[in-house]
């Protein structure tokens, strides 16, 4: 069953993610898809994430794609003007990939090649109504294409902001992208299952399915990290001192993973499980949640 069908008939939905290698050896990319497939809905194929050099996410969505794995291509912004943005989603409806996460992207002074001249022609917002005019069978100036595209874009939306404006901003942000075309929505990583249900209540006009993010945790580095350094996500310290406590750290950050996932469930549409470098360990969170 398709991304698409599971959130229009209301099912909770799963996806994950397959991050592309800085290589062409896609020797592990091909086994976490023939390891995840049966067991997502469909998963994220990153996009030069965090602004470093990698294999493209069209390339990998098309690999993943033939070993039976539902792709969501996400395309940044960052790299590519309005023309290549147009082709690359051509290509990939024209190879069978629907599914598209609409990002601006990071600074490529985040990254690995920080001398890079950042293009961002158009923004996530502006990418959402392009995909719109392709689907309806034209580009963004106005000319019509020979055979329209079948897209279904969504977008992310950040609902652990620092301060209240912050988090009118995101709302502010997630508002203009459903109206440009949005069909589903991810978030950053959740946390805090109380205040994520009270940023659902205030959104819950929109009608759009929600995708909440789950990032396991692996050490208690990792979590003091996101606190310190990922914006928008906050490890409570009850959280931090069990993993402090834990013995077997891995398999308490799998537990506490699944408990936010079975927490989630009744509050929004579906979880996206960011396992990061733990992508063999997604099937182990997914049956922990009883899923």
């Amino acid at each position: 069953m398709s991304l698409r069908t599971a959130l229009e008939r209301g099912e909770f939905v799963i996806s994950c993610e397959v991050g592309p290698l800085k290589g062409t050896d896609t020797t592990e990319i091909l086994e976490n898809a023939e390891l995840l497939k049966g067991k997502v809905h469909a998963a994220n194929v990153t996009d030069q994430q965090s602004a470093v050099m990698r294999l493209g996410s069209l390339a990998t969505s098309y690999l993943i794609k033939e070993k039976g794995l539902e792709p969501i291509f996400q395309v940044t912004c960052r790299d590519r003007n309005r023309i290549a943005l147009q082709s690359d989603l051509l290509s990939a409806s024209a190879l069978g990939i629907e599914n598209v996460l609409a990002l601006t992207g990071d600074f490529p002074s985040f990254g690995d090649h920080p001398q890079a001249k950042a293009v961002y022609d158009l923004d996530s917002v502006q990418l959402l109504w392009v995909i719109d005019r392709l689907n309806n069978g034209y580009d963004m100036v106005g000319n019509e294409l020979q055979g329209k595209t079948n897209l279904f874009p969504g977008a992310v939306v950040n609902p652990g902001a620092d301060t209240p404006a912050a988090l009118e901003l995101q709302i502010m942000k997630l508002e203009k992208k459903i109206a440009a075309g949005a069909k589903f929505i991810q978030t950053q990583a959740i946390y805090d299952v109380d205040a994520f249900a009270n940023f659902m209540k205030r959104i819950e006009g929109y009608k759009v399915p929600v995708l909440a993010g789950v990032i396991p945790l692996k050490s208690v580095g990792m979590a003091r990290f996101m606190n310190s350094s990922v914006a928008g996500v906050f490890v409570p310290d009850h959280l931090i001192q069990r993993m402090t406590e834990a013995e077997r750290k891995a398999e308490t950050g799998i537990q506490i993973a699944a408990e936010i996932i079975n927490g989630l469930r009744g509050i929004c549409q579906g979880v996206h499980i960011m396992a990061i470098g733990w992508e063999k360990r997604v099937p182990q969170i997914i049956e922990t949640a009883g899923l």
